[in-house]
């Protein structure tokens, strides 16, 4: 795979240019997902935020299972989701299916938090959005897009640590 420094001099200047601007515009998005977190840290963790998250999408898991996803020993993730049952933000329950298995659920006051986080979030971007001319916001978008089919989705452990 060819590098940056492979390219001509002119291309290789448009490409720091480039990635200047994706590092600028990172920096902006983590502000605004910072700000939109501040109320949700007042009553979870990062890490507990986290797995809320992975159940909202996914529904009840297998403690196991959980804990696999988000990159964890059992161990550690089994003081974590205490926590959680504990401050009403998810359930424990057996697996219908398979007595011996228990299941973490979110309850419907942690799917609420994620949704306000989520929802916070979009007004934040919403604002930053409205506050551009319009062919600009749209090639953000189209930008925006390729640039997440070429990322990828992050792997858990890269997420965990800022709790997302």
């Amino acid at each position: 795979m060819a590098t940056a420094q492979d390219l001509p001099v002119a291309a290789r200047a448009a490409a720091y240019s480039s990635t200047d601007a994706a590092v600028t515009a990172s920096r902006a998005l983590l502000g605004i997902i910072a700000r939109s977190m501040v109320p949700a840290l007042e009553s979870v963790s990062l890490p507990q935020f986290r797995v809320l998250v992975v159940l909202s999408s996914s529904g009840p898991l297998r403690m196991g299972m959980l804990a696999e996803r988000l990159g964890v020993t059992i161990s550690t993730f089994t003081r974590t989701a205490d926590r959680l049952v504990a401050g009403g933000w998810a359930s424990r329950d057996s697996n219908p299916a398979n007595r011996r298995e228990v299941l973490l659920a979110p309850t419907d006051a942690g799917l609420a938090l994620v949704n306000a986080v989520t929802e916070s979030r979009r007004r934040l971007i919403d604002d930053v959005l409205a506050r551009m001319d319009p062919a600009d916001r749209e090639q953000v978008g189209v930008a925006l897009q390729a640039f997440s089919a070429a990322a990828g989705e992050p792997v858990a452990a890269d997420l965990l640590v800022l709790g997302l």
